[in-house]
């Protein structure tokens, strides 16, 4: 029997002993309970068995981006606009929430190994929940057990939805479809919350169908082999070490996105795609990238477009001791072809909104500056002149016929087609 069945057999007898109950009660107080009381409470108890417990209300709830739990009774939830909403307490006690997500760590599925979160011997928790968000909590090394919950309102998405959601004007969405269907290699870079991950999704969807891909992951966040779009999927996810440590000191049952990258190679593979490098992982991606077939895309965490290239160097040193930054540069010149950085500009504090855009396409053109970095176009920039802080066309690339054979419109570089103007409070296209 598979598990939807067993929770639908369950629901039904849930649905039984309910009703047994609420006409007990109804004998007691003498009034029947109304039909949404009764449907409530078989609710509540089928989430505490299968779903998130009180938890799973929010989760529900698509209004929210992420769920702040700084202590059982002080939740919040995050609109997506930088509105924070307060919401019911997810507990009647820090004991009890630490339970309940000890209970998560417990019975993950999709493949998820058993996880431990105790104040002694794991204060962290690094969990994806059945509905694909994401879980970081501490307990014992804060004074409450603090969460966040990271929900994924855009799963399925298409560079035409960003156009439509303002991430990006139909110049740019051109411009990185031709560079998808171009076989180029992309780093889209941006802080965090700003909307990378979302990109990274929509330009999945331009891959063939029957192209081979391998997703290397540490939560799965792309939803890839789940969206249906793609049928010849390889979708990796890394392991936590088991708490032990082999004879040579290595962490038992861990499996990094390092250790992941060189195998998935060796699946016979044509694009690799990393959900965010932050680590060693840099190096085998960087390999990957040199060596691969091409079209291959990662995310990395970074405030600027300029300052990629530095943060891949400090990644590559804190990797291992004697790997320069002369080598991170070279390999970035042999194997990006663009870097796309993704901006948010938050003006909550100011009585403004929040906005989340496309400022930036870096071609990476393969020589070097005069510091030894590698040298540049700016292919799509802000333009001050105008006040306009989104991505505009600057110039033509350096590879313009690679991307004009693989489709793009002659007319893309144009002029910016962004649909409707920013609506800055301080700032902006007036």
């Amino acid at each position: 029997m598979s598990r939807s069945d067993r929770e639908q057999r369950c629901l039904g007898w849930i649905n039984d002993e309910v009703a047994m109950w609420y006409g007990r009660q109804a004998a007691q107080r003498g009034a029947p309970p109304s039909g949404e009381e009764e449907m409530a409470l078989a609710r509540y108890v089928f989430d505490l068995l299968f779903r998130a417990g009180r938890l799973q209300p929010l989760l529900d709830d698509t209004r929210f981006e992420n769920i702040h739990i700084n202590r059982y009774d002080q939740v919040w939830g995050d609109l997506g606009s930088g509105e924070l909403v307060r919401l019911p307490p997810v507990a009647s006690s820090d004991e009890e929430l630490r339970e309940l997500l000890q209970e998560l760590a417990r019975n993950t599925s999709h493949g998820q190994q058993e996880k431990i979160f105790s104040p002694e011997a794991k204060p962290e928790l690094s969990l994806r929940l059945d509905d694909g968000s994401r879980v970081q909590a501490f307990t014992g090394v804060t004074p409450y057990t603090c969460v966040n919950i990271r929900k994924h309102r855009h799963r399925d998405i298409s560079l035409d939805d960003l156009v439509e959601l303002g991430t990006v004007d139909t110049s740019l969405r051109d411009f990185l479809r031709a560079a998808i269907h171009a076989e180029k290699n992309l780093m889209i870079s941006g802080k965090a919350g700003s909307g990378k991950t979302t990109l990274l999704r929509a330009l999945m969807r331009e891959y063939d169908p029957d192209e081979r891909i391998a997703t290397l992951e540490t939560e799965y966040e792309l939803f890839a082999h789940e969206s249906g779009h793609a049928r010849q999927i390889i979708a990796l996810e890394g392991r936590e070490a088991t708490g032990e440590s082999t004879a040579d000191g290595r962490a038992a049952g861990e499996y990094t996105l390092q250790d992941l990258i060189a195998p998935s190679l060796r699946m016979g593979t044509q694009r690799t795609v990393v959900g965010e490098v932050r680590g060693a992982e840099i190096i085998a991606m960087m390999q990957a990238l040199t060596s691969g077939e091409g079209g291959s895309l990662s995310t990395i965490h970074c405030r600027s477009a300029y300052g990629v290239f530095d943060r891949i160097a400090e990644l590559y040193a804190l990797a291992r001791e004697n790997l320069s930054e002369k080598l991170a540069y070279r390999q970035i010149r042999n194997g990006l072809d663009f870097i796309v950085h993704v901006e948010m500009i938050n003006e909550r504090r100011s009585g403004g909104g929040r906005h989340r855009f496309v400022s930036h396409v870096l071609e990476i053109t393969g020589g070097e500056n005069e510091d030894g970095k590698p040298a540049t176009n700016t292919v799509f920039g802000p333009a001050p002149d105008t006040g306009e802080v989104r991505a505009v066309p600057l110039m033509g690339p350096a590879c313009l016929l690679d991307l004009l054979r693989a489709g793009m419109p002659e007319t893309a570089l144009d002029q910016a087609t962004w649909q409707r103007p920013l609506p800055l409070k301080w700032g902006g296209v007036r």
